[in-house]
């Protein structure tokens, strides 16, 4: 019955020509507001949605230096608040600069904050075609390992999987010799440096007592 009634009110409005224009600016401005209304809405809803992420999986957190948007039209604070709608940025001019977490969400993250100085450096050595390739890489894996500076950088899977601390690779069949390589990981750049130093006086040393041979030039000078 409801139905029937605004059908014929609609029926009556539109026969009537000054309430039909009124009617259909009415209804134009209606939907225009429920445009309005709902594009608002959806802001809001990302807004909230994208709070919740940052506070699930905090990508940084209050008091975090981050780094917002390409480097060369960054923007760079430090995070005040974080709230469902907004995230309250505090940049160096110590203004406060509201930042809806949808724009966050779009944007590359920099966290200045979170910084892990271990540093991977390359241990390279050249050894003769005629060398042991696998005693030479247990050599190396050993001195490393066993060194003070040393940082195993395996996960708990890796471990209990028994992979070894070092992985001792051959790179490339250089026309000099057998060329291996290792990644050593050492605590930050200064005992990274020292540890890599370390190794290429250890690792000769061993190479030495086991019979592994570096290549070098040398030349045949004729007898006369």
């Amino acid at each position: 019955t409801f139905i029937i009634v605004i059908f014929a009110s609609l029926s009556i409005i539109y026969s009537i020509p000054t309430f039909k224009q009124l009617a259909v600016t009415l209804f134009a401005g209606a939907g225009i507001l429920a445009a309005i209304l709902g594009f608002a809405s959806q802001t809001a809803f990302s807004n909230i949605i994208n709070g919740i992420f940052i506070v699930m999986f905090k990508p940084f957190r209050i008091g975090d230096l981050i780094e917002i948007g390409n480097q060369g039209d960054a923007f760079i604070g430090t995070v005040e608040d974080i709230t469902l709608r907004h995230t309250v940025i505090r940049n160096f001019e110590n203004k406060r600069v509201i930042v809806p977490n949808s724009v966050i969400s779009t944007e590359m993250i920099v966290n200045r904050t979170i910084v892990d100085e271990k540093i991977i450096r390359y241990f390279d050595v050249t050894i003769t075609y005629t060398s042991n390739i696998d005693l030479a890489g247990k050599i190396i894996a050993e001195e490393a390992s066993s060194h003070p500076l040393f940082v195993d950088m395996r996960t708990t899977e890796q471990i209990e999987a028994g992979e070894p601390k070092v992985n001792v690779i051959v790179l490339r069949l250089a026309e000099t010799g057998v060329k291996l390589r290792a990644n050593i990981c050492g605590n930050n750049s200064g005992e990274s440096f020292q540890l890599i130093t370390d190794l290429n006086k250890r690792v000769k040393e061993r190479f030495d007592k086991e019979g592994i041979e570096i290549p070098y030039p040398y030349f045949l000078k004729p007898y006369n």
